[in-house]
């Protein structure tokens, strides 16, 4: 039973990147709402849905203080501050797709995979060495058609690469630190803490950038399509994935978790006709045997 448990750990992060991958869908519509607002609503909608069973899990599991330590710090910067540097980022170079911010986020796994070496003493096999390589330089390759990143983006280029270094630091090392929270409880609990943190610190930030005239100005199209995220790309997307890294070594994980870009860019010629070129193609076929290579290595640890 347990080896089934430990085998099953990557396909609920694939599933999970997966969803991630719909999230832009979703989000489309939202682009009049600060990215203030949209991080404390899906994650204040998040929280209600999962309140129920995230009081069962608090009256049978006790939080030690550096337990809630590492909540804190997941809510704290994979929650709020990485979401809101990466959005500040894209902002910058006026949402251009093929950006060097979407490059520099392919630095989350190096991040994960040092925090995980650090703080879970996680050891570097040269197996994993390999496949982990050729998995991020396939991602690169299914991002960026020929290789070629766009760094025409205008003076905001420079910033917009810092805060995209600190978003893939936040999300990275959040990774780990959500990984020694989860050896610790369960996957609902981790979950339904993460959000019921979050929430708050969201309005805390609404309020610092002064976008509280928002708070109340929602449509229903708004609410509707922050309900979907929750339900879908957002609370459901985060309890699959905390499910899978409870029983999945994060530096396989974070590896896992390059579906994701693979899902958004085939999404984008499905639904909005941007045709891939011959050598993404190629490099999603390569992407998708790397990261299988990398989940078998989980079922070997």
């Amino acid at each position: 039973m347990a080896k089934k448990i430990v085998a099953s750990g990557p396909i609920f992060i694939v599933v999970a990147a997966f969803l991630w991958g719909l999230d832009g869908i979703l989000r489309r519509s939202l682009f009049t709402l600060p990215p203030t607002i949209i991080v404390f609503y899906e994650h204040f909608l998040g929280a209600l849905l999962i309140l129920p069973l995230t009081v069962k899990a608090l009256r049978q599991e006790k939080v030690s203080r550096e337990t809630w330590g590492a909540l804190l710090w997941v809510s704290l910067l994979s929650g709020l501050l990485g979401t809101l540097m990466f959005t500040a980022a894209l902002v910058k170079i006026n949402f251009i797709s093929f950006s060097v911010v979407f490059l520099l986020q392919k630095l989350q796994p190096i991040f994960a995979i040092i925090a995980a070496a650090i703080l879970l003493k996680e050891k570097i096999s040269r197996p994993f060495v390999g496949w982990a390589i050729l998995a991020l330089a396939a991602a690169y390759f299914v991002t960026f058609p020929l290789g070629q990143v766009n760094l025409a983006t205008g003076t905001g280029t420079i910033t917009a690469a810092l805060l995209a270094v600190g978003a893939a630091f936040a999300w990275g090392s959040s990774t780990a630190v959500s990984r020694f929270g989860l050896l610790r409880l369960s996957h609902t609990l981790m979950t339904g803490l993460r959000f019921l943190l979050t929430t708050p610190l969201a309005l805390v930030a609404v309020f610092l950038l002064k976008n509280q005239a928002s708070l109340t100005g929602l449509t229903p199209d708004h609410f509707l399509r922050l309900l979907a995220i929750a339900v879908s790309t957002g609370m459901v997307a985060l309890w699959l994935y905390y499910r899978g890294l409870k029983y999945t070594q994060v530096k396989v994980t974070t590896i896992l978790e390059l579906v994701f870009p693979l899902t958004a860019v085939f999404i984008d010629v499905a639904l909005y006709k941007n045709v891939l070129h011959s050598s993404q193609y190629l490099a999603a076929l390569i992407l998708l045997f790397a990261v299988f290579k990398v989940s078998q290595l989980n079922k070997a640890s």
